[in-house]
């Protein structure tokens, strides 16, 4: 029989095991299943049971099969003929919409074609429409996350071509890494290369504008669809001021009209930029041919994300330099999907304007389904986008229009039942330096709103150089002068609450411990003289000033401030000197004499003292001239004083 002692620590042991929280390491997997007949695969994914949001749209999974000979299919469940007998190595990337966990995780799998009985086979589909290079990507990014990236080049020209492929990624903009390359697979003997795409150059293109979201003042040119370039070396040289990173490959003996397709694999870094409304790009540039400077370039945008949410706003005002973006335009995007069992007839969305943002400069930049904008004080017949713009919203419907529904029958892509708005505005005259939120209210024909996420705009905080000067009234020190100079950092223009440093030099010059003594004397022949004695301490320094406050602009002509200040003597000189008069008599009538002896002593940096200030500035607030008072309280009696002074913030 065991003690009781024993039972009594089981008994315990069991309680805590129990009361211990197990982590749930269990990855959930989809699987590739597939059936071969001769040539023709019929694939078919195994995918764990989806967990839905609650108040979310039905949660669905999104496909991305990659076949092993450089096609590859969006269907649920794609058919494939295989041109060649051999084995490929066929993957999938499955991305998990509405649902409540991560991506299911998959692995390879070889499929052997062993008979060739099927002769319908197809090439890889043209691009031609898309100038003949595209980009696409079978999810947004997640942080620490796997996404799957497909660039597609087709050889336009009428003959045989040998070219290069650029893909630039991690913008310099955001401080870490956003994408780590984990592997790129080919199928058509592109090689990778290494080469230094720094160009030198001095005819960049004076088209470029700045993107409202960059930190400094590198000029980046907009690509919204393909674009044609001849200047190889100055596009090269403007990616590679916006990006860290590229992945180079050479390609041979492209026929004409052959499409290639290479897929890259990225990991997202756990270090990636959080903001669910940022916008990051990715840049490709394809070169057809090695011996011309002619190429084509294309901007793959993507919006951070939680969540794989097909209703989202975004927007690329994340990170602004406030100095720059004056003039700028930021750009506002979007998204929506149909996920109904039928098409949608009229989409409307109801998006908030902040209003630090004027509504005159709106613009359409892109926008899916295309059609063009409906006529005023007409009934529209026809698909159109129709614009109302309200005190604080803005009403994109698109009017009379087909989007097919994720959960309708025949339907097999699932981008078709995507769509988009894509629009810009300038800032108003008077903004501030402030954060701002909107989302939108999604309505598909009659049903209930969708709402999304929000789409925020900051502003990077700056820095702002002082330029200050004044006077130190110390009330109770003797016949005190004090002039000083120095300097202020500060955020650049903040809207309200901000902290600031200063560093002032200041000089110095008081009195202090006059002292006067009377007394009558007998001189060497015994005659009495009257004697006063004065002893008088005069102080003079270099004193070194640092405080730190927090202000506040009350608006954009007062503020004030408060906080902690350290001063130290960086030199400091004390003269101390007794004069001796002497008089006739027992009166101070008549003087006869007078000597005057001194003794100075130095020292540096000595007195070290620490107080509270408070302050109040009049004039520009933010940025400008304007004056100010302080009242310093030192933690040493006497030295209490006064600054009053002027500044100027640039």
């Amino acid at each position: 029989m065991k003690p009781l002692s024993s039972i009594f620590f089981l008994l315990l042991s069991i309680y805590s095991f129990s009361q211990t929280k197990v982590k749930d390491t269990i990855t959930r997997r989809a699987n590739i299943g597939y059936s071969v007949s001769g040539n023709l695969v019929s694939f078919k994914p195994e995918t764990p049971p989806l967990i839905p949001i609650a108040g979310a749209p039905k949660p669905s999974y999104s496909y991305l099969w990659e076949l092993g000979d450089g096609h590859y299919s969006k269907a649920a469940e794609p058919k494939h003929v295989y041109k060649n007998k051999g084995t490929y190595t066929t993957k999938l990337a499955v991305t998990n919409n509405y649902d409540n966990g991560k991506p299911p995780a998959t692995r390879p799998k070889k499929v052997a074609i062993n008979d060739i009985t099927d002769t319908n086979y197809k090439d890889i589909a043209s691009i031609a429409d898309q100038n003949g290079f595209a980009i696409l990507k079978n999810c947004d990014p997640i942080p620490d996350q796997e996404m799957v990236v497909v660039v597609s080049y087709q050889n336009l020209e009428n003959y045989v071509s040998s070219g290069k492929l650029y893909l630039f990624y991690n913008e310099k903009q955001f401080k870490d890494n956003n994408f780590q390359l984990v592997d790129f697979r080919t199928y058509a003997n592109e090689r990778e290369v290494k080469e230094n795409t720094v160009a030198s150059v001095n005819d960049l293109d004076d088209t470029k504008t700045y993107l409202a979201s960059t930190e400094n003042s590198i000029r980046t040119k907009k690509y919204r669809n393909t674009t044609t370039e001849e200047n190889l070396d100055a596009s090269l040289l403007e990616a590679n001021k916006t990006y860290h990173n590229v992945s180079v490959l050479e390609f041979d003996d492209a026929n004409p009209s052959e499409t290639r397709n290479v897929f890259y694999t990225f990991k997202t870094t756990p270090e990636m930029i959080k903001d669910t409304s940022a916008t990051v790009t990715m840049r490709g540039i394809f070169v057809p041919n090695r011996s011309y400077k002619n190429h084509k370039i294309k901007n793959l945008e993507m919006e951070i994300v939680t969540s794989h949410d097909p209703n989202k706003m975004g927007s690329n005002g994340s990170f602004m330099n406030y100095r720059l973006v004056r003039f700028k335009r930021v750009n506002f995007k979007t998204r929506f999907q149909n996920n109904g069992e039928g098409p949608a007839r009229m989409i409307r969305l109801e998006t908030d304007i902040p209003d630090m943002f004027d509504k005159k400069t709106f613009q359409i930049e892109d926008m899916y389904p295309k059609c063009p904008i409906c006529p005023k004080d007409e009934i529209p017949t026809t698909s159109c986008l129709d614009t109302i713009i309200k005190k604080n919203q803005i009403f994109f419907t698109f009017k009379n229009i087909y989007l097919p529904g994720s959960e309708q029958k025949n339907v097999k892509e699932k981008d078709s039942t995507k769509g988009f708005v894509k629009y810009s505005m300038k800032f108003g005259d008077d903004f501030h330096k402030v954060k701002t939120r909107s989302r939108t209210a999604i309505i598909f024909d009659k049903n209930e709103p969708i709402i999304t996420n929000y789409a925020t705009t900051r502003f990077l905080p700056g820095i702002s150089i002082g330029a200050k000067a004044g006077y130190n009234l110390y009330p109770d020190l003797d016949k005190s002068t004090s002039y000083f100079v120095g300097a202020t950092i500060s955020p650049f223009k903040s809207y309200r609450f901000y902290w600031q440093a200063e560093w002032l030099n200041a000089i110095n010059k008081y009195e202090s411990g006059v002292t006067t003594r009377e007394g009558i004397g007998i001189n060497p022949n015994g005659v009495k003289q009257f004697q006063r004695m004065t002893t008088s301490t005069e102080n003079k320094n270099v004193n070194w000033e640092i405080p730190v406050l927090i202000r506040y602009n009350i608006n954009n002509y007062i503020g004030i401030g408060a906080g902690l200040q350290a001063n130290i003597n960086v030199s400091q000189e004390q003269t101390q000197t007794i004069k001796i008069e002497t008089f006739e008599g027992g009166t101070d009538q008549y003087l006869l004499d007078t000597k005057t002896e001194s003794n100075t002593v130095k020292n540096s940096f000595a007195d070290f003292k620490t107080g509270l200030l408070f302050d109040l500035t009049a004039g520009f607030a933010r940025i400008g001239p304007s004056l100010g008072m302080r009242y310093v309280i030192n933690f040493e009696q006497n030295f209490n004083y006064f600054q009053f002074y002027g500044i100027w913030r640039f």
